[in-house]
């Protein structure tokens, strides 16, 4: 099975795979959303009904909690939880400080409260994730439905004075009507190709009237996972300030591979 996957699919799926070895009986686990987390919440499923692993996880979207019910594994909310060891998701980008841009799955606000209220992020990403300067991919912006086009102006407005090569602002579209997050919201993608300076960036943002959250992580990401299409894997702990590789063997798995959907 794993035969057929791209080599993509194969550094995302050796990254989740070597994340999942960070859970532990009775831990309390954040999971998160996007195709790399789907990877990851199949592989813990994998480890829940053969080696009788058990924790309770957090989803961060309600795909990802659909998923994991699907694959046994016990499902809380983060108020049933209150606090979690650990989340584990996905990026769209980090840098070598490990600052991330999230959300382009949708679930950024779930996702930055989920990884807040945990005493460690780890975040799983293939190598073409990882960038000298984030902003080459759209970094998206939660806001709400009332008044979208003026906080849209108002951002696209203030952008002019910020460290960026870009100021396009374009409201994330599902088909014919805009996507709507698990919160109700709307998702601005602002397009700067560059951000110079993520954290004066996410400042801003979060001022605006109407804004509720943004995709930059800073200082979040503890420790990153990255995976490699022929195996190898990448362990960089930011607070350690270390680097281990590993390499695992791909293993055929009809059910950890079957009707996988990104």
């Amino acid at each position: 099975m794993t035969g057929e996957l791209s080599p993509i699919d194969k550094a995302k799926f050796v990254a989740a795979r070597r994340a999942a070895d960070f859970v532990e009986d009775g831990m309390r686990v954040g999971l998160g959303t996007g195709s790399t987390a789907a990877w990851l919440v199949r592989c813990l499923g994998e480890m829940v009904r053969e080696d009788g692993l058990k924790f309770k996880g957090v989803p961060t979207s309600t795909r990802t909690a659909e998923l994991a019910r699907d694959q046994g594994i016990e499902v809380v909310s983060l108020d049933e939880a209150r606090w979690l060891d650990l989340t584990i998701d996905g990026a769209d980008e980090f840098d070598g400080d490990l600052n991330l841009i999230k959300g382009g799955g949708g679930a950024l606000l779930q996702e930055k409260i989920v990884a807040t209220a945990s005493d460690r992020m780890v975040v799983i990403a293939d190598v073409g994730k990882q960038v000298e300067t984030l902003g080459a991919f759209p970094l998206p912006v939660e806001i709400v439905p009332f008044g979208w086009s003026a906080t849209q102006a108002l951002i696209e407005e203030t952008l002019v004075s910020m460290d960026v090569l870009g100021r396009d602002a374009t409201l994330r579209m599902n088909g014919e009507a805009p996507f709507v997050t698990d919160e109700g919201n709307f998702i601005l993608d602002l397009h700067l190709h560059r951000i110079g300076n993520p954290r004066q960036m996410a400042l801003v943002l979060n001022q605006m009237p109407g804004v509720v959250e943004n995709g930059l992580f800073i200082d979040i990401c503890d420790t990153v996972v990255i995976g490699y299409g022929d195996g190898r894997v990448e362990l960089r702990d930011i607070n350690e300030g270390t680097i281990a590789h590993d390499r695992l063997d791909f293993v055929e798995s009809e059910n950890l591979f079957t009707d996988l959907s990104d």
